[in-house]
């Protein structure tokens, strides 16, 4: 059974570093999914994935998605997701698990740690600071799932990935399929 991990969280919130850091020093064959990719490769008709015309393009990059996680989980390969995946995309993901066991874990520091982590990002990235803050407000409350969320605020990314090994470790951050 493979593992998937579903690391989130806004823009700026530290996802990618984290994800390359806690798939590079797994204990088994790993891979990282940035879905940033999946996004970059509308190279036609890209219409930005937070805007609310965007919500075909979305669900069609999340079927993308999750049909490259199927195939590396069936695979062998344990994966590691980084993305906004909030709440609102997790039904496609839990209804594609089968064998998959899926922990989701939401990267959550303060909005002005975000903003000012978003902002230093590098050319081709999303540094818009409405649309960071837009997105810090998505992950402001997780209803049932708030629990899934780590304050890393204070945290540096090695910090950070040492505690979402421990989050996924623990169990407590699974997601019923």
């Amino acid at each position: 059974m493979s593992d998937v991990l579903l690391l989130t969280g806004s823009s700026g919130s530290g996802k990618t570093t984290v994800a390359r850091l806690v798939a590079t020093d797994a204990a088994r064959p790993t891979v990282h999914v940035t879905t940033d990719e999946f996004y970059r490769a509308i190279r036609t008709g890209f219409i930005a994935p937070y805007l609310p015309e965007s919500e075909r393009q979305n669900e069609v990059v999340v079927d993308a998605i999750i049909a490259a996680v199927g195939v590396y989980a069936r695979g062998g390969y344990d994966v590691v997701v980084d993305g906004i995946i909030g709440p609102w995309f997790l039904q496609p993901f839990r209804a594609a698990a089968g064998d998959w066991k899926m922990s989701y874990v939401v990267l959550r520091p303060d909005l002005a740690t975000t903003l000012e982590r978003g902002q230093a990002r590098g050319e081709g990235e999303l540094t818009d600071a409405e649309a960071i803050n837009g997105l810090h407000g998505a992950f402001a409350d997780l209803g049932p799932l708030e629990h899934h969320a780590i304050d890393t605020s204070l945290l540096d990314p090695a910090e950070t990935a040492a505690e979402v090994r421990k989050a996924v470790a623990s169990g407590d951050y699974l997601l019923s399929v």
